[in-house]
């Protein structure tokens, strides 16, 4: 066998590596996906590649190639965006360049990317944040925050739990002609996990007096005790968000210590003396029968006492909305959540639903049936549309 022929199955071989991606049938625009999707499985191997080799995070290498989507600050005849800080913490500020006889409402968002990756400035979020401040005549304040691996929990709650405070101060409000009742807040992925996270400890801040009309989580993390729901078995080795890649964002988000990654990933990081807290993540009583359907329920196993006073993030309400109490959730604002079928952190939106409803709290739910994780990002795509205006149809009518 030549050379030229053993390079050419080499390249045959990768090529199908990459191209090749199983979707389920009801995928609309799939082979769109799958080319859209070879890039970022490109980009993951090579990170992994890099940290394997010693030369660098795999985190620090993905952000490196994500930087190239970032965009500037630009106003255009619709929008004037500027950047700025809300107490220390890099905000971009989008504002109508329409006049206004009345004040508009406020939108609070937080970008998504595992606590690890993304910035405001990515031409995803900076075009969401466009058309959400243009379609609903909105102040759109997008944040950002310190990320993992140089940072770690709870840095990130801290940063974004700031940056809400500051904007919810009655001279911040005026300055931007914000309507104190009508303000929002709204994340997906990580970014949903840090905006439910800051609306709970909103609720016990004596210290502020304007509290939030409503949350929008876009499916959001929301729990960190069960790996194994039914959303992690069937969407294990999922395109966008596979199993051991939530697992390695949700351990880096608290420590680069391998360790955690691993009992993560086995279901065997909850020590004995914390086993109470499973109650609120119990998806055999959270799920319906549609999401139950051909699994068991198997309660995970116990881990050390050791790893987790070494790392109490994962136990901490505040990492894991989903650890709230219902005393807590019966108080929160209006929320509308999305959830899509083919995504690992499917469960964790479900549950929460459940849970929300349970307190009593109005609970708008929209289950994309042919959703994948990250859609809302996918402009190019029908469902991206799609997504994004039933998200903003919601958020004209509430806020």
């Amino acid at each position: 066998m030549g050379r030229k022929t053993i390079l050419l199955l080499i390249a045959g071989v990768l090529g199908a590596y990459y191209v090749y991606t199983p979707l389920p049938d009801n995928i609309e625009e799939a082979w769109r996906l799958v080319w859209i999707g070879i890039p970022v499985k490109m980009i993951t191997n090579l990170a992994l590649l890099v940290e394997f080799l010693g030369i660098d995070h795999f985190v620090n290498t993905a952000m490196f190639f994500m930087s190239f989507q970032e965009v500037p600050p630009t106003s255009d005849e619709n929008v004037t965006v500027m950047e700025t800080t809300f107490n220390d913490v890099p905000v971009r500020v989008y504002v109508p360049t329409r006049k206004s006889e009345i004040l508009r409402r406020g939108l609070f968002y937080v970008h998504g990317g595992g606590w690890c990756m993304g910035d405001a400035a990515l031409f995803n979020y900076d075009f969401l944040s466009r058309r959400t401040a243009d379609r609903l005549d909105a102040v759109v304040v997008s944040t950002n925050y310190r990320l993992a691996p140089k940072y770690h929990f709870p840095n990130q709650f801290e940063d974004v739990y700031n940056a809400l405070r500051w904007l919810l101060r009655q001279e911040i409000l005026e300055k931007y002609g914000i309507d104190p009742k009508r303000i929002g807040i709204s994340g997906d992925s990580a970014g949903g996990n840090l905006a439910a996270a800051v609306t709970q400890q909103l609720i016990d801040d004596p210290d502020i007096k304007i509290k939030l009309k409503l949350q929008s989580l876009i499916y959001p993390a929301l729990q960190t005790l069960d790996m194994d729901l039914p959303s992690y078995r069937e969407n294990q080795d999922s395109l966008v968000l596979s199993k051991p890649l939530m697992v390695r964002l949700w351990s880096e988000y608290f420590t680069t210590d391998r360790s955690l990654e691993k009992t993560m990933f086995f279901n065997q990081h909850v020590p004995m003396e914390s086993s109470h807290l499973l109650k609120f993540v119990n998806w055999s009583s959270l799920l319906t029968e549609k999401f139950k359907k051909g699994h068991s329920y198997y309660s995970p196993n116990h881990g050390s006492s050791e790893l987790a006073k070494k790392y109490p993030g994962f136990l901490d309400v505040r990492a894991a909305p989903l650890l709230a109490d219902d005393n807590k959730l019966r108080d929160l604002p209006l929320t509308y959540i999305i959830t899509c079928q083919y995504d690992i952190l499917r469960d964790d939106g479900l549950m929460y639903v459940t849970r929300l409803r349970n307190a009593g709290v109005q609970v708008t739910h929209n289950h994309i049936e042919d959703g994948f994780h990250g859609a809302l990002s996918y402009n190019g795509l029908k469902i991206g549309y799609r997504i994004e205006n039933q998200y903003m149809n919601w958020l004209s009518k509430n806020l």
